[in-house]
């Protein structure tokens, strides 16, 4: 079961990872958004940040598909997010080792090729 601790450590252990200012979390690689916390937003309320659940960059809606598809529990989305390669994923349905997974394939394809580089294929 993973949390917002673990998406911080995995992400501030990437190569040229910058966190932004925020409620939850936000990371960034090139100033390009890779993971950030969920900023809810509910008919007729105000928009809750929701550090429980993270934004990953996915790479195109292929990948978003398989994921949706493949596991419900773990990833979801909203209309607010139709037509962008972005998933919404429930921390406590990963454990940490999907999790680094999932965080460092977001800065890989955020991340210049030169930068990227500089990352093994292990990693």
């Amino acid at each position: 079961m993973a949390d917002a601790d673990d998406v911080r450590r995995l992400a501030l252990a990437l190569p040229h990872v910058v966190e932004i200012d925020s409620a939850g979390f936000d990371f960034r690689v090139a100033n390009k958004g890779f993971v950030w916390s969920y900023p809810e937003r509910l008919p007729g309320r105000p928009r809750v940040i929701r550090t429980d659940v993270a934004v990953l960059y996915v790479g195109d809606e292929a990948e978003k598909q398989a994921l949706l598809l493949g596991e419900p529990e773990r990833f979801f989305t909203t209309p607010a997010y139709d037509g962008m390669p972005l998933v919404m994923l429930r921390l406590a349905q990963v454990d940490a080792d999907r999790l680094a997974e999932l965080v460092t394939d977001a800065w890989r394809m955020r991340a210049p090729d030169e930068l990227a580089a500089e990352l093994p294929e292990t990693a």
